[in-house]
């Protein structure tokens, strides 16, 4: 948690306890809504309204402690991995998300056929799927989804 005093400092931000909570949430990983994060905020600290988790990410995101995210047809997701070159892999069944490192690993990892007179500074790549959990047989049977049988 001091790790996470010293990156709101660094911002320029005065540390406070929701802001303390929201980041060291992102911080464990993954790709949560700003529900999920009220709900884990709550339990850190007890009351704390849903605006005041947006205000928070709204401070992280621009001061580049966070960067949101927004996969199609789903929330606004949030993550504390920043300031490097990656994509999302989304799955179509549940919503879990995954980063995928660039191949390249310099910005940006793709290249347009044309530029158009832009100066390229970053791609935003989502890949859509359905992940191992989703595609199992015993998934697909709770969704409807036919067994093929060979």
């Amino acid at each position: 948690m001091d790790e996470n005093r010293e990156r709101l400092r660094s911002a320029g931000l005065r540390v406070t306890n929701p802001r303390l909570a929201v980041l060291t949430e992102l911080t464990r990983g993954g790709h949560p809504t700003v529900d999920s994060l009220a709900d884990a905020v709550r339990a850190r600290l007890g009351a704390v309204s849903t605006q005041a988790v947006y205000d928070v990410l709204g401070v992280l995101v621009e001061s580049g402690l966070a960067r949101v995210i927004e996969p199609a047809g789903s929330a606004r997701r949030y993550e504390a991995r920043v300031a490097d070159n990656h994509h999302h892999l989304v799955c179509r069944g549940c919503g879990q998300v995954e980063d995928v490192d660039c191949a390249t690993g310099e910005a940006p990892c793709l290249v347009p056929a044309d530029t158009y007179g832009f100066t390229l500074e970053e791609a935003e790549v989502t890949w859509w799927g359905t992940c191992s959990a989703c595609a199992s047989p015993s998934a697909r049977s709770q969704r409807g989804v036919p067994q093929i049988v060979e």
